[in-house]
């Protein structure tokens, strides 16, 4: 499933030679999901060479994703972790709920990076960090990659160990699907459910629940049958 693409030094080499040593590669998961937290990853390599097959996690199956991120917790010279609540997202909105993710996971890392790489074209992190942005950096960039990897076999852990089995989270990660729809119809959100996202309008029986959302919430808010 990795379609032979694999991601280089390049960018990491670029940023290095602009003076900044320590470059952190971070990425999320779980911004569009109806459940559970928004989890970010950050990873710094010695750039050394990386685990084979390392990519992009969605090109990786289960097993492989798996296997691929304990090679990197054992490889890299630095990973942290960090997450916001589904009440943090409720209340806060996806962009600073993304902020604090993202912080909590560089705070964990053992250095302090000079650079961070974040996937995609907005910096939800912003100072005192240095922020890159890097569309498709989870393909092209080895940091970014494995951040990617680390932080989607995470957060998919965690959801697969919280129960509610009606409701499909070991399969779906908290993210849209028909079995995870079909619970929502019938038995409505549980307390892991983000209750200011739109899917609520869908559901007559439980829109009484919708909490007031953020105006900048941020993107990934899907109705039901969208």
């Amino acid at each position: 499933m990795s379609a032979g693409v694999s991601p280089t030094y390049a960018l990491e080499h670029l940023l290095s030679a602009g003076g900044s040593k320590l470059v952190a590669g971070v990425d999320e998961v779980g911004r569009g999901a109806w459940a559970g937290p928004v989890a970010v990853c950050a990873v710094v390599t010695d750039l050394s060479e990386p685990p084979a097959g390392l990519t992009d996690s969605k090109l990786l199956a289960p097993a492989r994703r798996a296997a691929v991120s304990e090679e990197v917790t054992a490889w890299a010279a630095g990973v942290g972790y960090g997450e916001a609540s589904h009440g943090e997202i409720d209340a806060l909105g996806m962009t600073e709920a993304l902020r604090r993710a993202a912080g909590r996971a560089l705070a964990a890392l053992p250095v302090r990076p000079d650079v961070v790489v974040l996937d995609g074209k907005h910096d939800y992190l912003g100072a005192p960090w240095a922020v890159r942005c890097e569309i498709k950096g989870d393909l092209s960039c080895v940091s970014v990659a494995a951040a990617s990897v680390v932080a989607k076999v995470r957060r998919d852990g965690y959801m697969a160990s919280i129960g509610f089995e009606e409701y499909g989270f070991a399969a779906n990660a908290g993210y849209p699907s028909p079995v995870h729809r079909r619970a929502l119809e019938e038995l409505g959100p549980t307390p892991h459910h983000r209750l200011s996202w739109s899917y609520l309008d869908d559901l007559p029986r439980w829109r009484h629940l919708k909490k007031h959302r953020d105006p900048l919430a941020g993107e990934g808010q899907l109705g039901l049958f969208s």
